[in-house]
């Protein structure tokens, strides 16, 4: 009787547990009114490792960053058509086209084959030699097709694969000359998907591309491109105090290019010359906010990518809290068109992770202040406080790298040891366990974190393919 009584349980448990498994009922439909504004923030190479230490770095452990108040969130997965690890052009053309493309490639379809340039007429690897392929049609072209305003902001080249990626349709990243020709309306090369008008806002570095080699630029085929946008009817910036100056009222299109090359990172930029991502970012909402159709607007802080390439923790770090100032910053001003948001929608990502890892078993260090390095620190013990050693009888930092230019060869016993005041400084490039070119740190293929706000925001959720953010995004705008 008892072993009757135990399979009739074991059947029941069976069946309970089928029944756990069945599909669940259809979730209802999510309404709300169609994201009339979107801002897409982007931070380049903003991995959760790094998330994690600049939370640490800015406000401790038990803080909270911005994006760590975001209402909705998802994991993004983020490998390309053709590699486990993606580049910045693939992941950023994935989110803006919804289709997977090889890396190097910028918003082309799937077979576009990456073909690095040729030598251009000054000797500069910038001549394109695409074969085969064809342009996908990007956020910022549809929003366009809707009759909205398109803004782009970065820290980098506009030229860059990320900005590059929302308006530029090319089979290799390094053409940024054919990039920066598909923003000026009526010239050759064109994108004629923006519209008559082009983007209404473009603001960040890499001049270069717009100038003459005779005027000290990478361009060789005589066009300034910078003038030809002025007869277009641009409102041209080249510093800070002309950026605030600009009337916000007017929706005049503007450009403002403010470093020939990537813009400097904020803890070292002559604030007179170079204005921050905040004002960028708020400047181009003020503008954009003027059109009743709406806007979509790219954001992005692409200096944490170059820092985190040379292994520099300190500037990654202070770069992702401008960043999330940044994205502060531009919530409370929309808050402020759109107070319940109710017509916007506000997310935040990043394109790919990199090889930074947290070392453990750190004690807890709270935020980094002038007398205290925090996580930039050397490790310590839990019980102690004393500074922990390795095999080799050296200290080490709680940060580290999974690859980078800086590693010691040998017994790190034998090399001079580490203090908090040298592994703390700005400069200083934190040790890997592989070893590559100075700058060459790499990208890799984890998980990157995606927050969201305002009208649509409650779509986002699980683990997605950084293709699906531009079918939610689309979904919540109503398109």
């Amino acid at each position: 009787m008892r072993l009757t009584l135990l399979a009739a349980a074991s059947a029941l448990a069976v069946l309970a547990g089928c029944a756990s498994v069945q599909p669940p009922a259809t979730a209802p439909a999510i309404t709300h009114a169609p994201a009339k504004n979107i801002i897409f923030f982007l931070g380049d190479g903003m991995g959760i490792n790094t998330l994690t230490a600049a939370r640490i770095y800015a406000v401790g452990e038990d803080g909270e960053l911005t994006l760590d108040t975001l209402p909705e969130s998802a994991f993004i997965k983020t490998f390309s058509n053709d590699a486990q690890v993606t580049d910045s052009a693939a992941s950023m053309s994935a989110y803006m086209t919804g289709v997977k493309v090889n890396n190097n490639v910028l918003s082309m379809s799937t077979d576009t084959a990456a073909a690095a340039p040729a030598l251009d007429a000054a000797g500069n690897k910038l001549a394109g030699r695409c074969a085969g392929g064809r342009p996908v049609a990007t956020l910022a072209e549809l929003a366009r097709q809707r009759g909205m305003s398109v803004g782009v902001v970065t820290t980098t080249r506009v030229t860059d694969a990320t900005p590059g990626a929302v308006f530029s349709h090319v089979c290799h990243r390094a053409m940024e000359n054919d990039i920066a020709a598909a923003l000026v309306p009526g010239g050759a090369g064109y994108n004629a998907a923006l519209g008559a008008r082009g983007l209404d806002v473009l603001l960040g570095g890499g001049s270069a591309h717009f100038t003459t080699t005779a005027k000290g630029g990478k361009r060789s085929d005589g066009r300034d491109l910078l003038a030809e946008l002025a007869a277009q009817g641009y409102r041209a910036v080249a510093d800070s105090a002309q950026l605030k100056a600009v009337d916000s009222t007017s929706t005049q299109p503007l450009v403002g290019l403010f470093t020939p090359h990537d813009m400097s990172f904020d803890s070292m930029r002559d604030a007179a010359k170079e204005p921050g991502l905040p004002d960028m970012a708020g400047k181009a909402i003020a503008i954009l906010a003027n059109n009743p159709k709406g806007f979509f607007l790219v954001v992005e802080g692409g200096m944490i990518d170059l820092a985190l390439h040379n292994s520099n923790a300190r500037r990654a770090l202070q770069e992702t809290v401008v960043f999330d100032n940044t994205l502060k910053a531009a919530i409370a001003q929309m808050r402020s068109i759109d107070p319940d948001l109710k017509n916007t929608l506000i997310v935040a990502t990043a394109d790919h992770d990199h090889s930074l890892l947290l070392n453990g078993y750190a004690p807890r260090t709270g935020k980094t202040t002038p007398s205290q390095p925090g996580v930039l620190g050397l490790m310590r013990r839990v019980d102690n406080n004393e500074i922990k050693l390795d095999a080799d009888g050296a200290p080490f930092t709680i940060i580290g790298f999974g690859n980078g230019e800086k590693r010691v060869q040998g017994s790190r016993g034998a090399a001079p040891h580490l203090t908090d005041a040298q592994v703390s400084a700005d400069d200083y490039r934190q040790e890997a366990v592989v070893r590559t070119e100075p700058g060459y740190e790499t990208h890799s293929g984890t998980d990157v974190y995606l927050g969201a706000i305002g009208a649509g925001a409650a779509r986002f959720g699980g683990t997605i393919d950084n293709t699906r953010v531009f079918e939610l995004i689309k979904a919540a705008a109503g398109w």
